[in-house]
């Protein structure tokens, strides 16, 4: 599993025009699921991304996590995050799990997370959406649950 972690003061997700989900202060996450992937993955990823510590303390440093802060979680899944480009000019998807097994993933890892007691807010999976970040930071991370990077 695959990961772009971003703090955020607010977030929103939107399909055919209809708001899909929203959060205020927490973290967006975009979720690429592959085909190598498994609960394992959900385990580890789930845990890394709600104890990063990536919120400010009154210090003014990064030492508070979300669950510290009580902070919300908005999850979209993203496909092309398995998207290699190394060569030609078009993407190969030959790394990302096919939709039913990484809809399965997908949804086991938003379990998780609310499991934790996390407000945890989703996009739709395999929908076209538009997704509204506002960055707080900016604080962005990339996570792999297979430590590939």
């Amino acid at each position: 599993m695959r990961a772009v972690v971003q703090r955020v003061k607010k977030s929103t997700v939107t399909v055919s025009e209809k708001l899909a989900g929203s959060i205020g202060q927490g973290l967006m996450v975009l979720l690429g699921v592959g085909k190598e992937d498994d609960h394992r993955d959900i385990e580890y990823l789930s845990e890394k991304i709600l104890n990063l510590r990536i919120f400010e303390d009154e210090d003014g440093k990064m030492n508070k996590s979300l669950l510290d802060i009580g902070g919300q979680l908005l999850v979209v899944s993203q496909f092309t995050l398995f998207g290699d480009c190394r060569k030609g000019r078009r993407p190969g998807f030959d790394k990302a799990a096919k939709p039913e097994i990484a809809k399965e993933l997908y949804e086991g890892f938003v379990c998780k997370c609310k499991e934790a007691g996390v407000v945890t807010e989703t996009g739709i999976f395999q929908t076209d959406m538009l997704v509204d970040i506002s960055n707080d930071g900016p604080v962005t991370l990339i996570l792999d649950s297979k430590k590939e990077f």
